[in-house]
């Protein structure tokens, strides 16, 4: 491809960091809207219920084939590729039909009034799933050929479309809030797949325009670096389209999807593992729902806007610039040296970032709680102590999320295969912790029972990227061992701030001194990673010139 692949992984990262900002924003005022309008067991059904449908029909449906594609872009048949993108769609109608009727006719039942809203939303969500679905190609080919700003537009554009309309809703009608949320989902899906075709049926027409010598220089500088796009007409995103001189579709990829739908499973158990917990055993009610869901996305803020997007940008990074099924002595010696060097750095950054938020954890949960929701959420000390205990799982998330994206991205389909089975037991053994530590401590025994899985995987992930690099000098895993002095000041940081939490009674100033301890932990971070600040500073310098 002609354009960068680390500086589109980085721009993917930044765009993506920004977008979930906004989308966590906009969910948190959407969550409080919701409460004060139509109370917290609609929010129960919807954001723990019906989102747990529509999570696993595109995690299983979506994540698999998804993955698989984006596997060595530059060597693509993509006539093959296209043909098994558009395999998702049957699968989530499939999919979607046996999990549809679990949810209605398995699960446990809401109460009476919402039982014919809470069937329309099951209903509502297969429907947005495949057409989700349907979008996928076009997806695929904005992420293969680095439209990065691209992506972050239409997404923003959905989300906020989908709250919009949400909204409008429900101040319409209160007593029809889940019916509301069907409307949203569906319409929000079908702008999101006009919205791709929309742009990429004018792109193509006018790189076509281009391409045949009709248009003036000036107007040839957005396209210059598309010379390779393999697309001539809007049709070609469609399967069956495109010549194709081999076989129907790619045998590597498919055994690579099959791979990654193994693994899928698994993942996703690992991901919403307390959610099933709750939704199939009747541990909490759904207003307990709604309360655990608020404190749990809240406690999460680190872990979705920023180690997602660096994860999944990490992700695409590694599988382009490492080959799956060669040696590192016998792959290009640039490429590894690059990729050793970034992912040591991505180690240091996750692993600071997560130490910061455990210690100021501590000390400013009851803060944000009673910032965010008042007294009525801070009565009971049980949110408290969940964001508290949220701290620690999120420094396992941000080291598990750069290292296991690691070994997906370089594993061969045969150590894809092996660890799938130890997926298997990591899977099966989160279940019994969940549900064992969830009858003796309530809602923070799923807490505890991510942290063990977390630290599980963690463990399985240090062991494989030893052994990748263990004939070469390079030691990407130094990275997670943070500097001396920046240990110094996180300890000194968090006795000060939990002092000035149990003897200061003015919230003004614990906010102030733990802004004070910030900033400075901030700093010491600054100063001992001088290196690695200069060297963002410089790739970001050398973009901005690129673009101007």
């Amino acid at each position: 491809m002609g354009r960068n692949i680390l500086k589109s992984s980085l721009q993917n990262a930044s765009f993506s960091i920004i977008f979930q900002i906004l989308f966590r924003c906009i969910t948190f005022v959407l969550n409080a809207f919701i409460i004060r309008t139509v109370g917290q067991e609609v929010l129960g059904i919807m954001n723990v219920r019906l989102l747990l449908l529509e999570s696993t029909i595109l995690f299983l449906s979506k994540e698999p084939i998804m993955k698989a594609c984006l596997t060595d872009t530059k060597s693509h048949n993509w006539a093959q590729v296209i043909n098994q993108i558009w395999l998702s769609v049957p699968i989530t109608a499939i999919l979607s039909l046996g999990l549809v009727y679990v949810w209605i006719n398995v699960l446990s039942p809401t109460d009476e009034i919402y039982i014919s809203q809470y069937r329309l939303g099951c209903y509502a969500i297969a429907l947005s799933c495949i057409v989700e679905q349907v979008t996928q190609s076009v997806v695929l080919v904005a992420q293969s050929f680095c439209f990065v700003k691209l992506k972050v537009v239409f997404e923003t554009i959905y989300i906020v479309s989908r709250t919009l309309i949400f909204v409008y809703l429900v101040v319409k009608s209160p007593n029809e809030a889940i019916n509301a949320f069907s409307v949203a989902q569906i319409a929000s899906a079908v702008i999101l797949c006009f919205l791709y075709y929309g742009f990429f049926f004018w792109y193509i027409d006018r790189l076509n325009v281009i391409k045949s010598g009709k248009t003036s220089g000036a107007k040839k500088t957005i396209f210059s670096d598309m010379n390779d796009f393999p697309f001539t007409s809007i049709n070609d995103f469609f399967p069956g389209v495109m010549e194709n001189y081999e076989r129907v579709l790619n045998k590597d990829l498919c055994v690579l999807t099959i791979s990654f739908g193994k693994q899928s499973v698994i993942k996703q158990v690992l991901t919403e593992g307390e959610r099933y917990v709750m939704t199939i055993s009747p541990v909490l009610t759904f207003s307990q729902q709604s309360m655990y869901d608020i404190v749990n996305n809240l406690g999460s803020l680190a872990a979705r806007f920023i180690f997602r997007p660096i994860e999944d940008s990490a992700y695409f990074y590694f599988t382009q610039m490492i080959k799956r099924d060669e040696p590192v002595a016998k792959q290009d010696q640039r490429h590894i040296s690059e990729s050793a060097t970034v992912l040591s750095q991505l180690c240091n950054v996750v692993t600071s970032i997560g130490l910061i938020v455990v210690v100021f954890g501590q000390s400013y949960s009851h803060t944000v709680l009673y910032l965010y929701g008042g007294n009525k959420l801070v009565a009971n000390y049980l949110p408290v102590t969940l964001l508290r205990f949220h701290s620690f799982a999120i420094v396992l998330l941000a080291i598990n999320g750069v290292t296991e994206g690691y070994v997906f991205a370089t594993m061969s389909n045969k150590q894809l295969d092996r660890y799938n089975y130890v997926m298997v037991i990591f899977s099966v053994s989160f279940l019994v912790i969940s549900y064992v530590l969830t009858n003796i401590f309530g809602p923070v025994g799923f807490i505890l029972a991510n942290c063990v899985n977390m630290l599980a995987r963690i463990i399985h992930s240090l062991i494989y990227i030893n052994k990748k690099y263990k004939s070469t000098s390079y030691k990407p895993l130094e990275g997670l061992v943070p500097d001396r002095k920046f240990i110094a000041i996180l300890v000194i940081s968090g006795v000060a701030t939990k002092l000035s939490e149990t003897f200061n009674s003015s919230l003004t100033l614990h906010i102030l001194i733990g802004a004070v301890f910030f900033v400075v932990t901030l700093g010491v971070w600054a100063v001992e990673n001088k290196s690695l600040l200069r060297l963002g500073y410089d790739k970001y310098r050398r973009m901005s010139t690129k673009n101007d």
